[in-house]
């Protein structure tokens, strides 16, 4: 196994023009080589600009501090053309909606093979071939070669998006809330073909959701995102067993599920922090029920849990928090 992460987030810090504080602010996260890697959180609190740091995808006018290396590169200091080869061969992307991804009057064949023979990487007689051995690989044959994105299902699509991810052989897929679209079968078709994918390939999976059941269904390790800060990582099991951050809690309480007692399911009262307002204390001190001064005054930092070994949580009254309140 290689030794370096495939992907190894370290202090990333991003700010956008008209912001009072940086979006992303002091991410760290790594991926290893046939792990998977959740990144949860609500809407908006950094998680897709996470991801697509690993491509070098940034907003314009974006000011970023830190480092984001796949297999020890540094993207952000990469020059054009290394970026281009990065997407083309080393990292690739699975996004939420595949028919906003897929040109609806080109035929899926030439969307498979069109990186790959433009950037000359392969023939395109060796595209074609690797092309037919993927989506055999995720569960279609070559038929769909020949057919437009609106002549197949969406759950078709995302096994078509999926071969097109790894037609460079990459090295890190970036699924971004792939199985958002998608019916329930469909969704668990396609977590299965990631796992499969993953292992066959040995590819790192980067997987980016709001579904904390799904995170931990299908992850190995997870970190928790709240306001462009990580405040909680661990492996999936202990984090969602035993949450040691009050906003991990909370989103494992505000979970819908059948064995739940009857009444109003349980949400979190407030709103994020205002990207144009400072952060001084806990980005989550306002939310949350076990807030002091100190939250407000002094951001925490990211400190081990009790247990298990690599539980981190970025509170300041972790040893108040006694499991999640789903598990009442």
């Amino acid at each position: 196994m290689n030794p370096l992460p495939t992907l190894d987030v370290q202090g990333l810090r991003i700010t956008l023009p008209g912001t009072a504080r940086p979006v992303l602010d002091g991410v760290d996260l790594h991926v290893a080589a046939g792990e998977t890697v959740a990144l949860v959180g609500e809407s908006g609190s950094g998680k897709t600009l996470t991801s697509r740091s690993a491509l070098n995808l940034l907003p314009p006018g974006a000011v970023v501090e830190g480092a984001v290396r796949v297999n020890g590169l540094d993207v952000l200091t990469m020059n054009a053309d290394q970026v281009r080869a990065l997407r083309t061969g080393t990292v690739a992307m699975i996004f939420q909606d595949p028919r906003a991804a897929l040109n609806p009057l080109r035929r899926i064949g030439d969307f498979l093979t069109e990186s790959v023979t433009l950037t000359r990487s392969m023939s395109r007689a060796d595209a074609g071939a690797r092309a037919v051995e993927l989506l055999r690989a995720v569960g279609l044959d070559d038929s769909a070669l020949h057919k437009y994105p609106g002549q197949v299902s969406g759950g078709m699509l995302q096994r078509v998006m999926i071969a097109a991810a790894l037609m460079g052989d990459p090295a890190l897929l970036l699924a971004d809330e792939p199985t958002t679209a998608l019916d329930v079968t469909t969704q668990a078709e396609v977590i299965a073909l990631l796992a499969e994918v993953r292992e066959r390939f040995g590819t790192g999976l980067l997987f980016v959701t709001h579904d904390l059941d799904l995170a931990a269904a299908v992850s190995d390790r997870v970190y928790v995102m709240y306001a462009g800060r990580i405040v909680e990582s661990g492996p999936a099991k202990a984090l969602f067993a035993e949450p040691r951050h009050p906003y991990t809690a909370a989103l494992l309480a505000s979970t819908p599920r059948l064995e739940a007692p009857r009444g109003r399911l349980a949400a979190i009262e407030g709103q994020p922090p205002d990207l144009r307002q400072e952060l001084l204390g806990c980005p989550f001190a306002a939310r949350c029920p076990l807030a002091t001064d100190v939250c407000d005054q002094q951001a925490p930092e990211a400190l081990p849990a009790p247990e298990p070994v690599h539980h981190l949580a970025a509170c300041h009254h972790t040893d108040r928090l006694e499991g999640s309140p789903a598990d009442a």
